[in-house]
């Protein structure tokens, strides 16, 4: 299965995002933590919406 360009983009965002939040967990520091979190909520959105453009084009290929 080849991965389209949000799908890759969103899935290393996600993992930096998670690196992030558990340095800060380790460290103490709230706000990296918290950054962290965020990058890696919205890391898995776009690798959600590379999924969703994904399966449309496999299904348009189907048709």
């Amino acid at each position: 299965m080849n991965m389209n360009k949000d799908q890759v983009k969103g899935r290393v965002s996600e993992a930096e995002g998670k690196i992030k939040e558990v340095a800060g967990k380790i460290v103490g520091n709230e706000s990296m933590e918290l950054k962290g979190k965020v990058q890696k909520t919205l890391g898995q959105a776009q690798a959600k919406f590379g999924d969703v453009k994904a399966d449309m084009k496999d299904a348009k290929k189907g048709a």
